[in-house]
């Protein structure tokens, strides 16, 4: 495809630095991903929705499937980023960063209803699973790696007759799950749940498995 430049913009879009520009455009994308899915979104769509033109698009990303793997990227490195910060809090203890991991996935930074629609349709619909793969296979083995880490740690501490693999499943497929349950109640089905009960709900795990080192 060729490249085309910002010539045909208008003079205040002009001025938008390459990285302010992009950003524009992945944000636009996950907001389209949020209304269509991935396999109805278009470059117009995404063009249309950031005020700016096809052509803009693709001098920034060439394609359309350059800019979805640009959105999932975007997406999976803040995903990264926020859990992993809860490792280096200071002064945490390991149960400490453990609940900073496992609730963090409903922090209001990541956890919007458009991010997660955009989210779910890179996991679930069947065009989008292989750049999910592709893109954030080495992000979730960092993620499982970790919190089987501290959930060894807090069994070896707390003498508990657990697996630390088996714990870690759990959990992860708990806030897999809830993810999920409240994407249903935006989606206003009839059981529904809300980012406060799903943060209560992976409390209630912890203190299961964790007694000695969590509380309800």
């Amino acid at each position: 495809m060729t490249a085309v430049t910002e010539t045909a913009t208008s003079p205040s879009s002009r001025k938008a630095s390459r990285p302010v520009r992009r950003q524009q455009l992945i944000d636009a994308t996950i907001a389209v991903l949020a209304r269509k899915g991935y396999s109805a979104l278009t470059v117009a769509d995404v063009a249309k929705t950031a005020g700016l033109s096809v052509g803009i698009i693709n001098f920034h990303f060439e394609s359309k499937e350059k800019l979805l793997a640009a959105c999932l990227s975007h997406l999976a490195e803040e995903y990264y980023r926020n859990w992993h910060d809860a490792l280096a809090v200071p002064g945490a203890s390991v149960a400490e960063r453990l609940q900073l991991i496992v609730l963090g996935d409903f922090n209001d930074k990541i956890f919007t209803p458009d991010k997660l629609a955009a989210w779910i349709a890179f996991w679930g619909e069947t065009q989008g699973r292989p750049i999910y793969v592709e893109i954030c296979s080495a992000y979730d083995d960092a993620r499982t790696r970790a919190v089987n880490d501290l959930c060894e740690k807090i069994i070896k501490d707390g003498g508990y007759k657990l697996v630390p693999g088996t714990v870690m499943r759990a959990l992860e497929s708990l806030g897999d799950g809830l993810w999920l349950g409240v994407a249903a109640g935006n989606s206003q089905a009839k059981f529904t749940i809300t980012a406060s009960q799903a943060r209560q709900a992976l409390q209630a795990m912890l203190v299961s498995f964790f007694p000695k080192h969590f509380q309800s």
